[in-house]
């Protein structure tokens, strides 16, 4: 009988061990992670500008982009940059947070050509340069996760040479998904 009682709580175990967890799904509110492309410039470059963000909070993001110039040879003055950057939100609700209205401040280190119209021969030179600047933007999350923003920014360059662009801009219409 002890014999018995013993396979039959084995068995019992083994199949309550055995069954997986039930998956729940992540509210939107539960989502850290974003990854967002480009659209303008890679449709009009091509030129590749991927961006992560972290959500740290309902008020607060982190994160960085990278830009890739897939054709070094057009007009555009990046082939290389990445740019990290915080945002603060500003919406009305709390619903599930880090969309809506919001001002970045960033940092951005550049690599490209820079074409100086005031020298003799205008000519175009090679850049490397450091920028610090401020954003806006609005971006809008679906509840499945899709992320579409507009941004738009500037930042000023350190240092003083002749040779680098004395402001940058930063701006797209980016899309995504939150996860």
């Amino acid at each position: 009988m002890k014999e018995i009682y013993i396979i039959l709580c084995l068995f019992v175990f083994s199949i309550g061990i055995a069954q997986e967890p039930q998956k729940t799904k992540k509210t939107l509110s539960e989502k850290k992670h974003e990854v967002k492309l480009g659209a303008i410039k890679m449709l009009a470059g091509p030129i590749f500008e991927g961006t992560y963000e972290y959500i740290k909070s309902k008020d607060f993001t982190y994160g960085s982009s990278l830009l890739v110039n897939l054709n070094t040879g057009n007009d555009y003055p990046e082939d290389f940059s990445i740019t990290p950057f915080a945002r603060f939100y500003f919406q009305e609700t709390k619903e599930y947070g880090a969309y809506g209205f919001f001002v970045e401040g960033f940092g951005k280190y550049s690599s490209g050509n820079y074409y100086n119209n005031y020298s003799i021969n205008n000519s175009k030179t090679k850049y490397n340069a450091a920028a610090l600047g401020l954003s806006l933007g609005k971006k809008w999350v679906n509840n499945s996760g899709f992320v579409f923003e507009i941004l738009v920014g500037a930042g000023r360059t350190l240092g003083n040479s002749d040779s680098i662009p004395d402001a940058i801009f930063r701006g797209d219409l980016n899309i995504g998904y939150r996860f």
